[in-house]
């Protein structure tokens, strides 16, 4: 029979999963509302955020398998890659969002490729939670996304913070951190706790990023500004 520590973790993990979510379909409508490809980079940021709390829930009441460990080993990557892209589209400066896009797309897409068709041992779960590394290329690939990837987010976070002091964006710099960290040094190999550092993570990173826009972007020229009368 589960004890109560076992039905409070899991509970506390779907309830998690379920506020990522709720969080993403907002930033989705709200991207659709503003026409804003930066707000649904965001949205998919933290859908898969959510889909990764999701996996680790199923580990956890013991549903695994190995396409659910590669799922899983690609959403520990592309959670902070494909928020990166919503902070570089942020910055207005076209020719350096498309590069970075190009790159960060490319990488992404290895990324999947070599996750989806790798062998992973469903030794990876113990006790119910994802402990055990992957190869030394998933590593490597992984960290291929996650590190530019945290460059753009402190780097945004950054030029944020020049042109205003806010502390919503000293919260991104700390999402940032918490999440980079866990990327490049692989989140699967540290315990549970990890699971409740990501989501924090991602909800400080979202908080920076929902005001990172109105800081970064340009001000209106001159001729843009009606002249009275």
């Amino acid at each position: 029979m589960p004890t109560a520590e076992w039905v409070a973790i899991a509970a506390s993990l779907g309830a998690l999963g379920a506020a990522l979510g709720i969080l993403a379909v907002r930033g989705f409508v709200r991207a659709y509302r503003l026409s804003n490809l930066a707000q649904a980079m965001w949205g998919g940021g933290l859908a898969l955020g959510a889909a990764a709390m999701a996996v680790e829930l199923l580990a956890y009441v013991g549903i695994v398998n190995e396409p659910l460990l590669r799922g899983y080993v690609f959403l520990s990557a592309g959670i902070v890659g494909v928020l990166s892209l919503g902070a570089a589209g942020s910055l207005h400066r076209p020719r350096l969002a498309r590069g970075y896009a190009v790159f960060q797309g490319f990488a992404l897409g290895i990324t999947a490729i070599a996750s989806f068709t790798a062998r992973l041992p469903l030794s990876m779960v113990v006790g119910g939670i994802i402990v055990g590394q992957p190869s030394l290329l998933l590593i490597v690939l992984s960290s291929v996304v996650t590190v530019p990837a945290t460059i753009v987010l402190l780097g945004t976070a950054v030029i944020s913070l020049r042109k205003a002091f806010r502390w919503s964006h000293l919260t991104m710099v700390a999402g940032a951190c918490v999440l980079g960290a866990g990327g490049a040094l692989y989140i699967a190999s540290f315990p549970v706790m990890l699971y409740y550092a990501e989501f924090i993570g991602i909800i400080l990173l979202f908080v920076g990023l929902m005001n990172l826009s109105r800081v970064a972007a340009p001000a209106p020229s001159p001729r843009s500004i009606a002249r009275p009368g």
